[in-house]
């Protein structure tokens, strides 16, 4: 189907009152033979757990699953300390993280955690930025300097270093987010909700033309994808509301003719019992030819 291996995950609301639940949902992702699991980042809402202290939790209650942020947020995280939290995390486990992240959809909430309020331009070359820099900060090189707008480093160590390539995923939306995705991403993800099937081709033709703009071979670049939907027992109403027969269709449609390799449920209500119902889907899927 995909040009790289089909893998499937869950993106459970980091909710602070259902910790618990949200452990036990990952652990049974993690039983069930699922790859991924993601983690939205909004350290502006009061009611979330922050990402990246749940994240290193996770991991260490399962055995197998990748954890990834779905995505971080750039303007609060910064890409010195994102570069260094993500590092000591693939250091403690390996190959075990990637790093999404998000040029910062919701500029107006982080800027009231104090961060300078960006335009939307600004945030994006922001990102440019902080992709040279979070690279850097990997490479195991002594005397580091960068000098750009929006970051800087002065002569800094880089370290620890990823004992694994880290993939870095962007949740890119706009059409310049997009070209830079090709140029200097491994991954795109966005979501169902905001980015509809019939959208994805002419998106992921941008992303194309960005690669290849800088030399590189688009199908290297992972296509994620966001699922809000619901695994029901009657007929489909509609995109991805249906029977697990008509899942498997929608999901094989995307593989097929939208280059998705990786497909991220979003837990809701019935948690369990769709996270059940999705791993049966996963199988039937990667059994397929």
């Amino acid at each position: 189907m995909a040009g790289h291996d089909l893998r499937f995950g869950i993106f459970p609301t980091p909710l602070a009152a259902q910790f618990g639940e949200i452990l036990r949902l990952v652990e049974l992702a993690d039983d069930l033979g699922l790859e991924l699991v993601g983690i939205q980042d909004h350290p502006y809402q009061r009611r979330f757990l922050d990402t990246f202290t749940l994240m290193p939790v996770l991991l260490a209650r399962t055995s197998r699953i990748a954890v990834f942020p779905d995505v971080a947020n750039l303007p609060l995280r910064g890409a010195a300390m994102m570069a260094k939290a993500a590092a000591s995390i693939d250091v403690m486990f390996p190959g075990r993280f990637h790093l999404g992240i998000g040029a910062g959809g919701f500029l107006e909430a982080a800027a009231g955690l104090g961060v300078p309020r960006l335009s939307p331009g600004e945030a994006v070359d922001a990102f440019v930025e902080a992709m040279k820099v979070i690279r850097m900060l990997w490479s195991g090189d002594r005397g580091l300097r960068f000098d750009g707008r929006h970051y800087r480093l002065a002569g800094t160590h880089s370290g620890p270093v990823p004992p694994t390539d880290i993939e870095i995923w962007s949740g890119a939306g706009g059409r310049r987010m997009l070209e830079v995705t090709g140029r200097l991403c491994d991954g795109w993800i966005p979501s169902s909700g905001n980015v509809g099937p019939e959208e994805l081709e002419a998106r992921n033709l941008i992303i194309d033309e960005g690669a290849v703009s800088a030399g590189r071979d688009p199908a290297e670049i992972r296509r994620l994808y966001n699922l809000s939907g619901r695994i029901g027992s009657g007929p489909s109403t509609g995109f991805l509301h249906g029977d697990q027969g008509h899942w498997i269709e929608e999901l094989t449609t995307l593989a097929r003719e939208n280059r998705i390799d990786s497909f991220i449920l979003s837990l809701g209500e019935e948690a369990e019992s769709q996270l059940r119902a999705f791993a049966e889907v996963a199988d039937e899927l990667r059994s397929r030819p």
